[in-house]
């Protein structure tokens, strides 16, 4: 069977792991991999990769790596192109709408919304610091209340009078709704609740002082909700688009930037699918060498180094393929 010519995109991140493959002539998605990283990133990967490799026969044409671990992806499947969310993110989002202008994102781990003028990212702000308005906090809530994630936002929509909840903190909303459920107000009421909690959270705070103009993107995992949907919609008194494949824009527009990549004429570095039957592990090191005290990782696969980095004056960047026994080890 001929191979199928296709662009791979890899968004590592600490709490999802997503993989895309792109039609390398229309670049619409033909298979796509949602995982949970668990702490894992290492494994998680191969796992991925693992599944793309027996799914069907593909000519990899290019590769483009993002996410909070795109270092790492980058040298476990050689990457082609390498870039941060925010790019990624756009990139996508203007493949999905031309003239897009706000983009709202929102993960398991942080939230951050992008504004672009004429196909331009000009700003940008992300929320790090703390988890209320992510995903991680609607996942920890579903599980106390016992319902699925997946069912959240059904629920929140059967709300007839959603009650007011603290969403500054997950501290406070917790303990809010807690207390609401006490006083006897009905699930729906308090779903709906959180998640206009959290959407007037995001917008006082990533959102702060933003222009926030149509048309309007949401994506991330939370987008799946529906009760943020509609709560988004109603506090900016404007639509809001959820693309269909909402979950895994950063991996599409890390593929989406590959192929740009290998139309300039570059050739791909692509380590092919068996590098998930490779043996991968991890060891870090204090360097001593100056009063940064930088921690080293180094990251072996089948006993070789094939990547080393933490140093602030870049001094372990560039040492690829090193021998181990010139590399510093603390287990």
């Amino acid at each position: 069977m001929k191979p199928h010519r296709v662009y791979l995109g890899v968004d590592l991140g600490s709490v999802s792991t997503n993989l895309v493959l792109l039609d390398g002539d229309t670049l619409k998605l033909v298979k796509k991999i949602y995982l949970r990283t668990q702490g894992q990133p290492i494994t998680a990967l191969t796992q991925g990769m693992a599944q793309l490799g027996k799914a069907s026969n593909w000519d990899v044409l290019g590769v483009g790596a993002t996410g909070s671990a795109r270092q790492l992806a980058e040298v476990m499947v050689g990457a082609d192109v390498t870039k941060n969310e925010i790019t990624a993110h756009a990139v996508a989002a203007s493949h999905e709408i031309a003239v897009v202008r706000t983009i709202l994102e929102i993960g398991g781990q942080d939230s951050k919304i992008i504004l672009l003028r004429d196909g331009v990212v000009t700003d940008f702000a992300m929320n790090t610091v703390c988890a209320a308005g992510t995903g991680s906090f609607l996942d920890q809530q579903a599980s106390r209340l016992n319902i699925p994630i997946e069912d959240f936002g059904e629920i929140a929509l059967k709300s007839g009078h959603p009650v007011r909840i603290a969403g500054r903190c997950t501290v406070f909303a917790e303990s809010d709704m807690i207390h609401k459920q006490q006083l006897g107000h009905g699930l729906p009421d308090i779903l709906a609740g959180l998640c206009t909690a959290m959407v007037r959270n995001y917008l006082n705070n990533v959102g702060k002082g933003k222009e926030i103009a149509d048309p309007i993107v949401f994506q991330g995992g939370v987008a799946a909700n529906q009760g943020m949907r509609k709560a988004f919609k109603e506090a900016l008194s404007m639509d809001v688009h959820v693309p269909e494949h909402f979950d895994v824009m950063g991996a599409l527009g890390a593929a989406i930037l590959s192929k740009e990549f290998i139309a300039r004429g570059n050739q791909s570095h692509f380590l092919g699918f068996s590098m998930a039957e490779s043996t991968y592990q991890t060891t870090s090191f204090e360097c001593e060498d100056c009063p940064n005290h930088c921690e080293i990782i180094n990251i072996i696969k089948d006993g070789r180094s094939i990547a080393i980095w933490g140093s602030r004056c870049g001094k372990f960047a560039i040492k690829q393929e090193m021998k181990l026994e010139d590399i510093p080890v603390v287990v």
